[in-house]
C-alpha cells in the first residue's frame, strides 16, 4: 500500500506540474501575441505616417491630388523614379526596428500587387483586405506564432502602399525553463519523501490491526491496539477501536462460555451424584426406599428444567420456536403461577404474595411462553430471596406490566446490564441457595421480545431486586 500510495502522489503531483506548465506556457504565448499585436499595430501606424512624410506629405496622409501633396501634375509631383528610389531607402528601417519582418507593397487601383519587397516566411498577401486598407484601416493578425500588422499609405496616381511588419510571438519558458526544471525536479523529491512519510504513517496503523486481527484470530483474544484518545476521530482511529471492542467482546464471549460450561457442569452433576449415590443405596439397601425415591425424583426433575431450558435456549437463538397468541389475562396467569411456587417458597421458609390487578389484564401472547416468563421470574427471585417475594400485576397507559420482587442482596451495578444476556453469570454473584447455569432470565428476555413485550430491572445492593416485564395490552 504504501508502494502504491507514493506512486500515486508522484504522479499526480507531476502530472499537476506538467499542466501547470503547458498552461502557463499556453498564456505565456497568447499575451505575447496580444502583446506584441498591439505594438506591431503602433509601429505599423508610425512608419506610415514617417513614410507620408517622405514622400512629401507633411500631415503623413499621403493625399493623392492638390498643389501639397504626392499627387496631381505640379512642379513638387514625385516622379515614378523617385518614388521607387524612396520605397526602396524603406528599407532601411529593419536595420533600426526590432522586427522579423518588414515589406512594402503597392497596390493598383483594381487591387493587384504592382511591387513588393520580400515577404516574411508564412505570410500571405491575400491576408490583407485591400478595401478595408484603402479606407485607412490597420489590420494587424496571427498566424500561430507569426503576428503581422498592416497600415496603408497613400502614393500618387490612386496607388496604394501598405507597410507589413512581422515579428515572432513565441514566448516559450526562455531562460526560465532550467529554473521551471529545477523546481518542477525539487517538488517531485518533496511529494515523494511526503508520499514515503504519510505511506508509512497511514499504514503503520493499518499493519497493526492486520497483526492483532490475526493473533486475536488465532485465540490470543487479549490482544490490544493502542488507544488512539478521545480527541481522535478518523478512520483509522475508529479502525483500532473496532479492533478493540471486537477483542474485548471475543474475550468476554469465551469468559462467559467458560463460565457457563463450569455452571452447567456443575448443575448436571449435582443431581447425577445424588441420584448415582441414592440409587447404589438403594441397590445395597442402606436407606429408605420412598425417601430415596423422592431425592431420586426431584433431582430428575432438576436435570429436566435443566435441560429443556438449554433446548429452550438452542430454539430461541436459531428462531425456530413458534408462538400460538391468544387471549390471555395476565392477571390470573400470574396468580396461578405464584401459587405453583407456594410449596417450593414455605420449604425455604419464604412468603410469596401475589398481588393481582383487580380487573382482567388482557394481553396477546402465547400462554405457555407467558406463563414460563412468569415462572422463571419467580424461580430466579426464590432463590435469591432472603424473607419475601413479592409479585403483582397493574396497568400501566396500555400496558399489562407485571412485576417480580425480592429482599435478597440485590445485584452489583457491574452486573445490572448483563443480567438479560445469554450464558452471562455475575462476577459478583452473592452466595444463594443452589447454582445455575442462568439461562432463565436470558429465555425470558428473547420470549418477551418475540412477543412484541420488554423487560427491566431494578436493584440496589442489600435492598433486593425487582424484575418487570410489560406487554401490550389487548384493545
Amino acid at each position: 500500500m504504501t508502494r502504491r500510495l507514493v506512486v500515486l502522489m508522484v504522479g499526480l503531483v507531476s502530472t499537476t506540474l506538467l499542466i501547470a506548465g503547458l498552461g502557463t506556457l499556453v498564456l505565456a504565448n497568447v499575451r505575447a501575441r496580444a502583446t506584441t499585436e498591439d505594438s506591431l499595430r503602433q509601429q505599423a501606424v508610425d512608419v506610415s505616417t514617417g513614410i507620408g512624410q517622405l514622400f512629401g506629405d507633411p500631415d503623413g496622409t499621403g493625399g493623392t491630388g492638390g498643389t501639397g501633396g504626392t499627387g496631381g501634375t505640379g512642379d513638387t509631383e514625385v516622379t515614378a523614379q523617385q518614388e521607387r528610389q524612396r520605397l526602396r531607402q524603406l528599407t532601411l528601417l529593419r536595420r533600426v526596428l526590432n522586427l522579423d519582418g518588414f515589406a512594402v507593397l503597392t497596390f493598383n487601383r483594381a487591387g493587384g500587387v504592382l511591387t513588393a519587397d520580400e515577404l516574411p516566411a508564412a505570410f500571405d498577401v491575400e491576408l490583407l483586405d485591400v478595401a478595408a486598407l484603402r479606407q485607412g484601416v490597420v489590420q494587424s493578425g496571427n498566424i500561430r506564432s507569426l503576428v503581422f500588422a498592416a497600415a496603408p499609405l497613400d502614393l500618387p496616381q490612386q496607388r496604394l502602399a501598405v507597410i507589413v511588419l512581422t515579428q515572432q510571438a513565441n514566448a516559450g519558458l526562455g531562460p526560465a525553463a532550467r529554473y521551471f526544471a529545477l523546481a518542477a525536479a525539487l517538488t517531485a523529491l518533496l511529494a515523494l519523501l511526503a508520499a514515503m512519510i504519510a505511506g508509512r504513517r497511514f499504514t503503520q496503523p493499518i499493519r497493526a490491526a492486520s497483526r492483532a486481527t490475526t493473533l486475536i484470530a488465532s485465540g490470543q483474544l487479549s490482544t490490544r491496539l493502542p488507544d488512539p484518545g478521545a480527541g481522535h476521530h478518523d478512520e483509522l482511529a475508529d479502525l483500532a477501536r473496532n479492533v478493540n471492542s471486537m477483542a474485548e467482546s471475543l474475550e468476554r464471549s469465551r469468559m462467559l462460555e467458560h463460565q457457563f460450561l463450569l455452571s452447567v457442569s456443575h448443575d448436571l452433576r449435582t443431581p447425577l451424584t445424588s441420584i448415582r449415590g441414592y440409587a447404589e443405596a438403594l441397590s445395597d439397601g442402606t436407606v429408605d426406599p420412598v425417601r430415596s425415591a423422592a431425592v431420586i425424583k426431584s433431582e430428575a426433575r432438576r436435570l429436566e428444567r435443566l435441560v429443556a431450558d438449554l433446548l429452550d435456549l438452542a430454539k430461541l437463538q436459531a428462531s425456530s420456536f413458534s408462538l400460538r397468541n391468544e387471549p390471555i389475562d395476565l392477571s390470573q396467569l400470574a396468580l396461578v403461577a405464584g401459587q405453583g411456587f407456594e410449596p417450593d417458597a414455605a420449604e425455604r421458609n419464604i412468603q410469596l404474595i401475589v398481588q393481582p390487578w383487580p380487573s382482567p389484564l388482557m394481553v396477546t401472547a402465547d400462554h405457555d411462553r407467558l406463563a414460563q416468563v412468569v415462572a422463571n421470574l419467580v424461580e430466579n427471585a426464590l432463590k435469591f430471596a432472603t424473607r419475601t417475594v413479592h409479585v403483582a400485576t397493574v396497568a400501566d397507559h396500555g400496558w399489562a406490566v407485571a412485576t417480580v420482587r425480592d429482599d435478597g442482596p440485590g445485584i452489583s451495578p457491574q452486573d445490572l446490564p448483563h443480567v438479560f444476556e445469554r450464558l452471562y453469570v455475575a462476577r459478583h454473584q452473592p452466595a444463594r441457595a443452589e447454582n445455575s447455569s442462568g439461562l432463565g432470565l436470558a429465555i425470558v428476555h428473547q420470549l418477551v421480545s418475540a412477543m412484541g413485550g420488554q423487560v427491566w430491572v431494578t436493584s440496589e445492593l442489600g435492598a433486593g431486586t425487582t424484575f418487570g416485564l410489560r406487554i401490550p395490552a389487548a384493545d
